[in-house]
């Protein structure tokens, strides 16, 4: 969901008027209209304070589809520099050694790349479980916070 809607859903299902919103976040009202109408939007500093205001996360507030986009973007990255690091390093190790033919050099590479693909592995799920507990937490206080 876009960032301009989701200002607005929040905004309803809280029961905040356009009013009482500009008023906390320090913009006029019209602000806050062009920002739901997509005219506009808010800057960080201000997308914080709205993100507070509306008692949600900033990630929430912009949407899950742009967190994973730009999650894996990176995951696209590790995984294309873990790959090259260990198939380069298995490459050099087996021409220097001087004891292998071409073809055993070739296999050693593929397998250095296979490894890389594991390591990419392996530290995606350890993003993706911080990347959870991050959020679960962000979410308990939220809630712990709406409570008091």
């Amino acid at each position: 969901m876009e960032l301009n809607k989701n200002i607005y859903n929040l905004r309803k299902e809280r029961g905040f008027s356009q009013e009482y919103m500009a008023e906390k976040i320090n913009v006029s009202r019209q602000t806050i209209s062009n920002w739901e109408l997509g005219e506009t939007s808010p800057n960080p500093e201000q997308l914080l304070l709205l993100s507070k205001t509306l008692e949600t996360s900033v990630d929430n507030l912009l949407g899950n589809d742009m967190i994973f986009k730009d999650s894996n973007e990176k995951t696209n990255y590790i995984s294309s520099g873990s790959m090259i690091v260990c198939g380069t390093i298995a490459g050099i190790w087996s021409f220097t050694a001087n004891r292998f033919n071409l073809h055993e050099i070739v296999l050693i590479i593929i397998g250095g790349i296979a490894i890389g693909y594991g390591i990419n592995l392996v530290i995606n799920g350890v993003l993706k479980k911080l990347e959870c507990k991050n959020t679960v937490i962000e979410e308990d206080n939220t809630k712990s916070k709406k409570n008091k």
